[in-house]
């Protein structure tokens, strides 16, 4: 299915490793594409919520945390969460989003680990996406993106 990047030789260290499925290893740059279309849904989404439903509570967490106007920087994150989601869908630039999503969840995941009550969402949800976010930065965008190498 991807002959090029089977043939690098540290893509071929499964024939040497215990799997019971080591078919299913050639199929693995399908598992960055899986990664990256559901945190793009999630991220388009937190995006989103922050120009309708949570705006409010946003622009108060915003105060809280001294980053002053809120009424600016409010809507700049969640444009940066919008475009960033509609980069990891498209698989356009996705390392580059990836490194503004690991920078975002991890400032985050901070806050809610310092002062849970200003966010008020579950330290494993920013834990899970900073991880995700981390593997694409390191991975890239996997199959069927507009960014893979030619």
């Amino acid at each position: 299915m991807f002959p090029s990047l089977l043939a690098l030789p540290f893509l071929r260290y499964y024939k040497y490793m215990l799997n019971p499925f080591p078919e299913f290893l050639n199929y693995a740059p399908l598992a960055p594409f899986l990664l990256r279309i559901v945190v793009g849904f999630i991220f388009l989404e937190l995006g989103v919520l922050k120009f309708k439903s949570e705006k409010s509570r946003w622009m108060q967490s915003f105060e809280t945390l001294g980053l002053n106007p809120a009424t600016f920087f409010v809507p700049l994150y969640g444009f940066l969460q919008v475009a960033g989601g509609v980069m990891f869908l498209l698989g356009l630039y996705t390392q580059v989003a990836a490194l503004g999503f690991v920078i975002f969840t991890g400032l985050e995941l901070y806050v809610e680990w310092r002062a849970g009550a200003v966010l008020k969402r579950d330290l494993t949800f920013y834990l899970l996406l900073f991880v995700i976010s981390l593997s694409l930065l390191l991975t890239g965008a996997g199959a069927f993106a507009l960014d893979l190498p030619l």
